[in-house]
C-alpha cells in the first residue's frame, strides 16, 4: 500500500472533506447552479461512487475534488490539504503527484503510443522528484502489463478498442502512485461487457493498492460494486449508503 498523502493525518481520517460547496456556470447569460451547499466526508481507502442522473452535479463535484476547477464558495480538503490555498504551480504539482484521473472520453494523446501516454503523467512531475527516462519506461510497461495490455505498448490510441484505451487511461492514472484516483463516468462510452471488465479491473487495483477510488456514475454495475455510494440530485447530497454487496476475492 502507498504511504498516506499526509503522514500526520490519522489513518481513519477522510481522504476528502467538503463543506458548504457551491459552484455555478454561465449558460449564455443565465447562471446555472451545479452545486448548492454540498457537505460530505469521503472515507479513505474505499471504492466510492458519486451517483446521480445527468445534470445532478456529480461530475462537477468530482472535478472540484480533483482540483480541475475551483468552487465559487465553500471549502475542500484532500487529506488535510486545502487546494484553494495553493498557488497555480503548487496546485499543478499537487494534482500531478497526488491525484490520478480516468476520464469518460479517455483523454489520451493521439500522437503518443500507449506506453508514451502512461509515461507522460510521470513527465509532469518536478524533474528533481520524478523518474529517469529509463525508470519511466519501465514503470509504464509494468503498469500496462498489470491492466492487461502487455504486448500493446507501442500501439497508438486509434489502434486500440474503447476498453483498451480505458485500460491505458487507468495505467496512466496510477503512474505516480497516487493515493486518490478519480474517474468521471469511466464506463459511459463502453458496452456492457467491457464496462463490467473495467469495473472489475479497477476494483482489483483498489484492493491491491489500498488507494481511495472515487467515481461519478449512473452505471448500476459500478454502483453495486461500491463500498460507499453518495447520491446527488439537483446539486445537493440526498443520501449516502454502504451497499450490502458480497465482493468476490481479488
Amino acid at each position: 500500500m502507498n504511504a498516506p498523502l499526509n503522514p500526520l493525518r490519522p489513518a481513519d481520517a477522510p481522504i476528502a472533506r467538503v463543506r458548504g460547496l457551491h459552484k455555478s456556470y454561465l449558460l449564455g447569460e443565465v447562471k446555472v447552479p451545479a452545486l448548492r451547499g454540498v457537505d460530505v466526508d469521503i472515507p479513505r481507502g474505499c471504492f466510492t461512487v458519486i451517483a446521480g442522473p445527468s445534470g445532478s452535479g456529480k461530475s462537477t463535484l468530482l472535478h472540484l475534488l480533483g482540483c480541475i476547477d475551483r468552487p465559487d464558495a465553500g471549502r475542500i480538503e484532500i487529506d488535510g490539504v486545502s487546494p484553494q490555498t495553493l498557488a497555480d504551480d503548487q496546485l499543478s504539482e499537487f494534482r500531478a503527484r497526488r491525484i490520478g484521473f480516468v476520464f469518460q472520453s479517455f483523454n489520451l494523446l493521439p500522437v503518443l503510443s500507449a506506453v508514451e501516454n502512461v509515461e507522460y503523467a510521470m513527465r509532469l512531475l518536478d524533474p528533481a522528484q520524478g523518474h529517469s527516462p529509463a525508470q519511466r519506461r519501465q514503470r509504464a510497461r509494468e503498469l500496462l502489463g498489470e491492466v492487461g495490455l502487455g504486448g500493446m505498448e507501442d500501439r497508438r490510441p486509434n489502434q486500440l478498442s474503447g476498453g483498451q484505451r480505458q485500460r491505458v487511461a487507468i495505467a496512466r492514472a496510477l503512474a505516480n502512485r497516487p493515493d486518490l484516483v478519480l474517474a468521471d463516468e469511466p464506463t459511459a462510452n463502453l458496452d456492457g461487457h467491457t464496462g463490467a471488465e473495467i469495473i472489475a479491473l479497477m476494483r482489483r487495483i483498489q484492493r491491491h493498492t489500498g488507494a481511495s477510488f472515487i467515481f461519478s456514475s449512473h452505471d448500476a454495475g459500478l454502483i453495486r460494486a461500491a463500498d460507499v455510494c453518495i447520491r446527488v440530485a439537483d446539486g445537493q447530497i440526498v443520501g449516502a449508503s454502504i451497499p450490502e454487496v458480497q465482493h468476490e476475492p481479488a
